[in-house]
């Protein structure tokens, strides 16, 4: 039996920054992982698919190089090396942060970790992947009957994240028919590809094969894609994928999948209800629906960890669960599932443990979707806002009125802004447009300063940049814009 002052279950962006904090407060610090640290995010979600859509972006880019005066001949797509660059970068970060964790003195034991108490657990050789040799190993079973480690710590976080949501439909066993882990276990693009979930997961996929030249189709079930963001958004990412040739079924469910019969690819056909159209050809159905806690063959009964009819991890502002001296953190918690809120999590747990104070502010949580164009937000949306009593001016500012924009030939897309009527005080910022990902930490920092409109339109913004769009929505919403035409006098 090891023991520790502290374990992490799992070494994602949650697990591993709270073991490095709590290693840096003077913890003997040990971390069960099943595979290359850095978690879903490293390996399987944030950091490959932002590989791949940069290969998309410069192949759209080079597409259109006579647009800028260069001439392009022989343009073609090599989808090995796209895989092959993706592969490269997410091999240096997870040795990266495998790299950090040494040198912090974290203690890296790889394993499937079983509770056989609050504070104790077994851990296992780690079992195959359900999608085969090369697939994820996060959410794989124990492997044998006998424990190869025991570890026994002062205190625990479980940091094990979250797997895909499987949808209970006919035809979701057959050949072609996959989650976002699979998406990576692709060896070509599709030549038509269904996506069904509208949200940041669907969204993301559809941009990147549709970049990359497949006929895709998306469906979702709420009025307008990424339902989470303002509703502004929404329409307008649906807009921009119509423009781009993907076939947007919005308010649309899918009742079931079936194999079309057109020979050895496993073409498949998708039933849609509420649609425009009744039934959807894809050589790959992703489904892209949402995610659900990674807590299968914990044993959190064990620990007498309490969880909600969902299955995530209920815990308090601190993070402590309801058994003392053990912590919940990411997306097992259900909070936000989002790489940097499970980052930050893990930091607030960590200087809990340590003695020191640390706090996070829920409201106050910047999200950014990788599409083309981006999507960003933060703070209350519009409706949000209204609903919860606030009297409201929205106002946007579209990227094409910016100088930058224009140089760069990315000119599609808008900032709005959300602020109080009577003090102009900032309640959210959404973000469609280039960029939209960096320029969202202006509209976090404001909320969280409890900055104004008058503050954010008298701060000098450099220029020519897309980060003047702030300055200029700021000034719009004061009537008093000096880019865009005066509004309109009654």
């Amino acid at each position: 039996m090891q023991e520790y002052d502290l374990l992490v279950v799992g070494g994602g962006p949650g697990g591993y920054v709270a073991a490095i904090r709590a290693a840096q407060r003077g913890l003997n610090v040990a971390v069960v992982e099943k595979e290359r640290p850095g978690g879903v995010c490293l390996n399987w979600g944030c950091i490959p698919t932002k590989a791949m859509l940069r290969s998309a972006e410069v192949y759209e880019t080079v597409l259109h190089a006579a647009d800028f005066g260069v001439r392009a001949e022989n343009i073609g797509l090599d989808y090995d090396t796209v895989t092959r660059r993706k592969d490269s970068v997410v091999k240096g970060l997870t040795d990266g942060v495998a790299g950090l964790l040494k040198a912090n003195g974290v203690t890296v034991v790889k394993g499937h970790a079983r509770f056989t108490g609050p504070t104790t657990v077994d851990v296992f050789a780690v079992g195959e992947s359900a999608l085969g040799a090369n697939g994820p190993l996060y959410a794989a079973e124990p492997a044998g009957a006998e424990p190869v480690d025991r570890i026994s710590a002062r205190e625990v976080i479980i940091a094990t994240g979250s797997v895909p949501v499987q949808l209970p439909l006919p035809g979701a066993e057959l050949p072609g028919v996959i989650t976002s882990d699979g998406a990576f276990g692709l060896t070509e693009v599709p030549g038509k590809l269904a996506v069904i979930g509208g949200s940041a997961v669907g969204a993301e996929w559809a941009s990147l094969f549709s970049s990359l030249g497949s006929e895709v189709t998306i469906i979702e079930m709420q009025p307008t894609l990424v339902p989470a963001e303002d509703a502004e958004i929404g329409k307008a990412l649906g807009r921009s994928f119509g423009k781009r040739g993907v076939q947007v079924l919005t308010g649309a469910t899918v009742s079931k999948i079936e194999s079309s019969g057109r020979g050895k690819n496993a073409a498949l056909k998708v039933a849609v209800d509420g649609a425009k159209v009744s039934e959807v050809d894809a050589d790959v159905v992703l489904v892209g629906v949402g995610r659900k806690p990674n807590t299968a063959s914990l044993d959190l009964a064990t620990a007498g960890v309490e969880v909600d009819g969902r299955g995530f991890v209920q815990v308090d502002e601190k993070l402590r669960t309801n058994v003392e001296h053990v912590y919940a953190i990411g997306d097992v918690t259900g909070k936000a599932l989002l790489a940097h809120v499970a980052s930050h999590q893990g930091v607030v747990a960590a200087e809990t443990i340590a003695g020191h104070h640390a706090a996070i502010d829920y409201n106050v949580i910047p999200a950014a979707t990788f599409t083309h164009p981006e999507i960003a937000s933060v703070g209350l949306t519009e409706k949000q806002a209204t609903d919860a009593g606030h009297q409201v001016v929205a106002t946007k500012f579209p990227f094409a009125a910016l100088g930058r924009a224009q140089t760069f030939g990315d000119t599609e897309g808008f900032l709005k802004i959300v602020a109080g009527e009577q003090y102009g005080e900032v309640l959210g910022v959404h973000v469609f447009g280039p960029s939209a990902s960096d320029l969202i930490t202006e509209g976090a920092l404001a909320i969280t300063l409890e900055a104004t409109l008058d503050e954010l339109a008298e701060t000098i913004h450099a220029h020519p940049t897309l980060g003047e769009i702030g300055m200029e929505a700021a000034m719009s919403a004061l009537g008093l814009p000096v880019h865009t035409a005066p509004p309109k006098k009654r």
